[in-house]
């Protein structure tokens, strides 16, 4: 069988073209309530197993259209985990060189599943001035761009493709999937590329949508404090280029705990695994439904799955040390404001 029959047909070219296509799924179980109805986008479903395989796609087949990435290029990116999976995955199949810069939250699982993808893996361990290792990353990437010229660095945090792999993928999808017009999209930022993407084209054919960032206590993406993040894939430690905070109507913080216990009443009700981020979008829809004018009709977005989170948001002990920290930080901040 040839390529051009393979696409003609029910048998996909490769498993990029398997990307896409996901399916959305009502959450009666998990928010019952009569006048509420809440469905998520499992974009956790994609083959690498995020939403990131649309924008890793998209990149590099958009740069080897236009020639900015030339065939044999090494590519490099920092990541936490999913994007630089999607980006592996994506040089595999094109024939590319790939390094990913990252640091010590990523999972042992992500780590593991970006070298047998053939990945080149750097580890940054010096913190950042925010708190976070997303400076010390870039650092990294910057001096290896000098160390070997060539390299084509994607940059996911200031590349306009990232938004718009996801204007045309999740984005278009879910205007022919939605059958009534949503209230609210509920979504997890990083790069801020899916939330700003998929809100556009939402947008588009449904104007009075409200957009719902969700980001994560200690991420400065909206100004906040940094401070400790554990779970990968959420929050961030300086603002992206592509973040514009005007087409955001607010901006609700999970910390790890809130998340981990979202991830798991979410599995419980739904049986959805899920990740990190999914996690804390439950939280975050939990916590504003009650305030939220009824009827209501909500779409959440579920970035990835949970079998990466096994040692953070499933595992016991990981939770119980993340209520510890939650409690001292509240201790410091009582101290701070009596003796202010």
């Amino acid at each position: 069988m040839t390529v051009t029959d393979a696409v003609a047909g029910s048998v996909r070219a490769s498993i990029l073209d398997c990307v896409g296509g996901t399916p959305v799924v009502a959450l009666h179980r998990l928010f019952p309530a009569p006048d509420v109805e809440v469905v998520a986008k499992l974009e956790l479903m994609n083959p690498g197993g995020s939403m990131k395989d649309r924008s890793a796609r998209y990149i590099v087949e958009s740069g080897l259209h236009d020639g900015t990435i030339t065939p044999g290029s090494r590519l490099i990116e920092s990541s936490s985990g999913n994007f630089g999976i999607a980006l592996a995955m994506a040089a595999r199949v094109h024939g590319l060189e790939f390094t990913c810069v990252v640091d010590p939250k990523t999972t042992s699982a992500n780590l593991a599943i970006l070298r047998s993808l053939g990945a080149a893996v750097e580890v940054v361990d010096e913190v950042d001035t925010a708190g976070g290792y997303l400076g010390t990353r870039i650092r990294r990437v910057r001096e290896l761009l000098t160390e070997r010229p060539g390299t084509i660095w994607i940059n996911q945090y200031a590349n306009d493709r990232n938004w718009e792999a996801y204007y045309h993928g999740t984005g278009a999808e879910l205007v022919t999937q939605l059958t009534q017009p949503p209230g609210y999209l509920f979504a997890a930022v990083s790069t801020t590329g899916s939330v700003l993407g998929c809100s556009r084209r939402l947008r588009e054919r449904f104007p009075g949508l409200r957009v719902v960032a969700v980001d994560a206590v200690g991420s400065v993406i909206f100004g906040g404090p940094p401070g400790r993040r554990e779970i990968p894939g959420i929050g961030s430690s300086r603002v992206p280029e592509l973040c514009c905070p005007a087409e955001v109507d607010e901006v609700v913080h999970v910390d790890d705990v809130d998340a981990a216990l979202g991830c798991r009443e979410l599995l419980s009700t739904e049986g959805i695994f899920a990740g990190g981020s999914s996690g804390s979008v439950v939280a975050a829809i939990s916590r504003c439904l009650p305030r939220l004018p009824k009827p209501c009709r909500i779409v959440a977005i579920f970035p990835d799955r949970g079998d990466r989170y096994l040692d953070l948001v499933y595992d016991d002990d990981w939770l119980e040390q993340a209520r510890l920290r939650r409690a001292e930080t509240a201790t410091d901040t009582d101290t701070d404001r009596s003796s202010s």
